[in-house]
């Protein structure tokens, strides 16, 4: 199964001397990932505002 392979090849890659450059790594790519999804969150609540706000101008105007 690859499971078992895969494993074996991040444990090896951790306990070579790229272990620390693996950790700093992933580090970095979680905070990627939170700024990312901050940055959805926010342009999420502000689009949904402006079709609500268009929303009730075009119901408004009919």
């Amino acid at each position: 199964m690859m499971v078992p392979k895969f494993s074996e090849r991040l444990v090896n890659f951790l306990k070579k001397e790229d272990g620390p450059t693996a950790v700093e790594y992933a580090v970095m790519l979680a905070l990627i990932i939170v700024i990312c999804l901050t940055a959805v969150q926010l342009l999420g609540k502000n689009s949904s505002r402006l079709f609500q706000t268009v929303a009730q101008s075009i119901a408004s105007t009919t």
